[in-house]
């Protein structure tokens, strides 16, 4: 096994820079997950990785080697892609077999290694099917399994589960984490879906316009976003974000509404007197009676929609001219129309700079 390190990584197609010195290490047996809306570059670093894009500038190390000049197939690693690569005129176990093959593997080998997968994705009664008589998760499944059976020191998985359907994603979701538990094999793992990124990856690596915003945790990212970016790409709902200034630790909103800032909101003292941008996690913002003495000022909000979701309730609100999203427990009556008052919840509330949109620290 090994880790993956970038040093000032960039890649360029003709004069267009679409990854942006990109400096990242990658412990070993790492899960880690790059994440970002399409065309971000996050896939074009990952295929810099599996060295099926060049490398413009900077180094890519894999454990001690330096693989900028490497070719795939001396770098040790194995890719899952999108649209699972499957030979039609192969059987499942052919398929499982083929990377094998093409490396000389002695046959007992082989067909130790591609039961052993088989048996791992729970495959062994389709080892005899072609991949037209599989589902989108049997095909993923032995896509996996491919990769499984070379044994390489890194996974690298370029949306994986964008093409199964809901239930399916989130139970092969399960799948993977429990097989990179067992395996212990390092991985890079790329998605555009923030809810994927969050429940699989130990780290995070947030990515906008070619360059890293930021990296951490999940739950690192979640509670302290780097800047207005990562605040409303990370969670579902995303942030509210609304401009205005800070007065005597209240917030005045350019919308033409002011509320009291809970205590211990950080920058609040820094940014007194100045413009801000003012961050609220649609969680945050509670219904006056649900309120506890450590909560802000109340904000009286009209309730334009409701959307219910089962076990809570998303209400779309409107405070002079913002609209923001606030989340409700499902047995909290909430009706469109109608006038609610609101309180901010200090541990979903949040400043930034308006011009860099940077946490104001």
């Amino acid at each position: 096994m090994a880790g993956v390190t970038a040093d000032h990584v960039f890649k360029t197609f003709g004069k267009q820079e679409v990854v942006k010195d990109f400096s990242l290490e990658v412990s070993d047996h790492e899960f880690l997950v790059l994440v970002g809306p399409s065309g971000c570059g996050k896939s074009t670093t990952l295929r810099m990785v599996a060295g099926l894009e060049e490398v413009s500038a900077g180094d890519l190390f894999i454990g001690e080697r330096r693989v900028n000049d490497l070719p795939p197939q001396d770098r040790d690693v194995a890719m899952v892609f999108q649209n699972y690569a499957l030979y039609p005129h192969m059987k499942v176990y052919d398929n499982l077999a083929f990377p094998l093959r093409m490396r000389h593997t002695p046959r007992p080998e082989i067909d130790r290694r591609v039961r052993e997968a088989a048996r791992m994705l729970a495959l062994d009664e389709l080892l005899q099917r072609y991949p037209r008589q599989l589902s989108g998760g049997q095909r993923q499944r032995v896509a996996l399994g491919r990769a499984i059976v070379r044994n390489p020191q890194v996974f690298l998985m370029d949306e994986p589960l964008s093409n199964l359907d809901a239930k399916l994603r989130v139970q092969t979701r399960a799948e993977l984490k429990r097989l990179h538990a067992s395996l212990q094999v390092t991985t890079v793992y790329v998605t555009h879906d923030q809810v994927e990124a969050m429940t699989m990856g130990d780290r995070l690596v947030v990515m906008h316009d070619g360059k890293i915003q930021q990296v951490g945790s999940p739950g690192e990212i979640y509670t302290r976003p780097a800047n207005v970016f990562v605040a409303t790409f990370i969670g579902s709902p995303a942030m509210n974000v609304v401009a205005g200034r800070v007065e005597a630790g209240d917030f005045v909103a350019d919308g033409g509404w002011r509320v009291s800032l809970p205590p211990g909101v950080p920058g609040v003292q820094a940014r007194q007197g100045a413009q801000a941008l003012l961050g609220i996690r649609p969680e945050s913002l509670h219904l006056e009676k649900e309120v506890g003495p450590d909560h802000g000022g109340v904000v009286e909000a009209g309730v334009d929609l409701t959307e219910p979701l089962g076990a809570e309730t998303l209400v779309h609100l409107t405070l002079g001219s913002d609209h923001l999203v606030g989340r409700v427990a499902s047995n909290v009556s909430v009706h469109a129309g109608e006038k609610v008052r609101f309180a901010l919840a200090p541990d979903g509330v949040h400043l930034f700079e308006v011009e860099s949109e940077q946490r104001v620290a």
